[in-house]
């Protein structure tokens, strides 16, 4: 018994000494939490997503996502002096080079730098990621059909335009212009029917932030990366998706920063957190209403019906 007793009372010193050790590191660090960045690059404002966490006592790491492509992982955000700095390998960027970011806190914001990866260097900043507010008592307004069957009406083309409609279908017969919603959205249930060809890919931005992947991935493992996937960060439980040519279907609610999926009637994301924004994001304002965008750049798409239920508002 008092060996017993013994193990206890040391097992509970070590485990206080272990507590203790990470409150006070995350006390100490106030780099840590998810941040809203805006890069400055070549005369344009990127948004870009950046999360700084505790990694066993005193180690940092992260997340970070650039204005194009996924999430990715910081090995070590390394903190001297009060600046903190990490670097990352290329993904889809230019060249060979590292990104290289150093930060510090000014006020409430991050402020800091960028090595590009072609060795250029930009400014950036960075606010506390502030999330839509999820309302556990939502009520739904009555539903829109944002795609009228006769035109773009509602849509503007971000650049030369290549939509087109044609017996009832909204087409993007090539890689072009993304198309957004004029109007702007908080909370809402997202109802879209889509077609692609063989070997096409698309998607479509909640707000305007978060990308729900459409790709020709039949036969495939689920990913974030593919089809039903919040590209990057959240994983659906299967894959739903047909074989190209077939007309398929999104049944999507965002209530706050709380996504459900369900897809060509599988539900494959139940109530998940959206951690950020995702790559190709309008702005990395997550606290603000936002558009429905769909992704034209990438390959041929068609949608037959795009209906929106929005929270019903006070």
């Amino acid at each position: 018994m008092k060996l017993h007793s013994t193990f206890l009372i040391t097992s509970m010193f070590l485990f206080t000494i272990v507590f203790a050790n990470t409150a006070t590191a995350q006390n100490k660090s106030p780099f840590i939490g998810r941040w809203d960045m805006v890069i400055s690059q070549e005369g344009k404002e990127l948004p870009s997503w950046l999360e700084i966490t505790l990694s066993g006592r005193s180690t940092l790491v992260g997340r970070f996502v650039y204005a194009f492509g996924s999430a990715r992982p910081i090995a070590e955000v390394k903190v001297k002096d009060g600046k903190f700095n990490f670097s990352i390998p290329v993904q889809w960027e230019p060249g060979t080079n590292d990104m290289k970011f150093e930060g510090e806190l000014s006020g409430n914001e991050l402020i800091g730098t960028m090595i590009y990866s072609d060795g250029k260097k930009y400014s950036w900043k960075a606010s506390r990621a502030q999330a839509v507010p999820y309302n556990p008592a939502i009520v739904w307004g009555a539903p829109v059909a944002l795609f009228n069957g006769e035109n773009l009406n509602g849509w503007s083309a971000m650049g030369t335009n290549q939509w087109i409609v044609e017996n009832g279908i909204l087409k993007s017969p090539k890689s072009g212009a993304n198309l957004v919603s004029d109007k702007e959205f908080k909370n809402f249930k997202l109802h879209v029917e889509f077609k692609y060809p063989k070997g096409s890919n698309s998607g479509i931005y909640l707000r305007g932030r978060h990308e729900v992947q459409i790709e020709d991935n039949i036969g495939m493992e689920p990913s974030s990366l593919l089809l039903g996937g919040i590209y990057g960060f959240l994983t659906p439980n299967e894959m739903a998706a047909k074989a190209p040519g077939e007309w398929q279907t999104y049944d999507i609610t965002l209530n706050g920063n709380r996504v459900s999926i369900v897809a060509n009637g599988k539900a494959i994301i139940t109530e998940q957190t959206i951690p950020g924004i995702t790559g190709g994001a309008l702005n990395s304002n997550e606290g603000e209403p936002g558009p429905i965008l769909i992704q034209g750049d990438h390959g041929p798409i068609e949608f037959r019906s795009i209906v929106i239920t929005p929270e019903l508002e006070d």
